[in-house]
């Protein structure tokens, strides 16, 4: 009688030893889930901030050059900040194109993270 006591005790210690790390293995996938989730959700709030913007100057396609200005893709975060908020460029910045054409844009100061993950997100070509 005494190694069957023992028999469902190790039985029900093993089986809540697997619950337990079946809860945390999922508990981990949520986490892990998050993160890409987060990326995608900047990833599209950038895109609408870029069609609603900049696609009057620049591509609809960042990769491609636009009317007015240059292709974007792949653009620095610095790079963006100082061309949005300020019409400037960064120090040390080589322009792809001589005009001054663009404004700033300083309403769009909470969106810079945002547009540089689509920005970042779209392969320069």
């Amino acid at each position: 009688m005494g190694v069957r006591r023992r028999g469902a005790r190790l039985a029900l210690a093993t089986g809540g030893v697997l619950a337990a790390l079946f809860a945390a293995s999922c508990e981990q996938a949520k986490r892990d889930d998050a993160a890409p989730s987060a990326a995608a959700a900047s990833i599209e709030r950038g895109r609408k901030v870029y069609l609603a913007n900049c696609t009057a100057c620049h591509n609809t396609d960042p990769g491609l050059p636009g009317a007015i200005g240059p292709a974007v893709a792949g653009s620095q975060r610095a790079l963006i900040e100082a061309r949005v908020l300020r019409a400037e460029y960064p120090p040390g910045y080589t322009p792809k194109r001589p005009t001054h054409a663009m404004v700033a844009l300083p309403q769009l100061a909470g969106s810079i993270d945002d547009l540089a993950a689509y920005l970042a997100s779209v392969t320069p070509r």
